[in-house]
C-alpha cells in the first residue's frame, strides 16, 4: 500500500472565504500515483473547514448569509470566548461546516456525484494556514 502526504498553505485576504481547492488535491493524486484508495483533506486550523458542495457563486453567497445568521460575528462581546481574541464566531462556523472530507479514489481519479467540488472553507482569514492531504491506497 501507498502513503502520501502533502500540506497546502492558503492565506485569505478576507476574514471569511470559500476557495476551491479541488485542482490542487487532483495534483496531490497525481503525484501520489495512488489508483484505487481513498483520500483525506483536513483543515488543519480550527478556524477552517473542507467541505464538498457546489461551485457556484449563489450558493456561497447563500452558505456565508446562513453561517453568518447562525453565529454573527459581531458585537465580539456576546461571546465569553472574545475575552481575549475576536474568533469565537470562526470556531462556531468550522463546527458546523466540518474538518475534513475523505473521497474514494477509482482508476486513479477523485470519484465525485455530479457538480461535487472540495472547498477550504476560512472563518479567520488574513493568515497563513495549512490544509492536510493524505492518501492510501494501491
Amino acid at each position: 500500500m501507498k502513503s502520501y502526504r502533502k500540506e497546502l498553505w492558503f492565506n485569505a485576504p478576507t476574514r471569511r472565504a470559500f476557495i476551491n481547492i479541488t485542482r490542487q488535491v487532483e495534483d496531490c493524486l497525481t503525484e501520489s500515483g495512488v489508483r484505487e484508495g481513498l483520500a483525506l483533506v483536513n483543515a488543519m486550523h480550527i478556524t477552517a473547514s473542507v467541505f464538498i458542495n457546489d461551485d457556484e457563486s449563489g450558493l456561497h453567497y447563500d452558505m456565508e448569509q446562513w453561517l453568518e445568521q447562525l453565529a454573527p460575528e459581531k458585537p465580539y462581546d456576546r461571546y465569553h470566548h472574545n475575552s481575549y481574541e475576536d474568533n469565537a464566531d470562526a470556531h462556531l462556523k468550522r463546527s458546523v461546516m466540518g474538518r475534513e472530507v475523505v473521497v474514494a479514489i477509482t482508476g486513479g481519479r477523485l470519484d465525485f456525484g455530479p457538480w461535487e467540488q472540495i472547498f477550504y472553507g476560512e472563518f479567520d482569514g488574513k493568515r497563513r494556514k495549512r490544509v492536510l492531504v493524505k492518501i492510501i491506497g494501491e
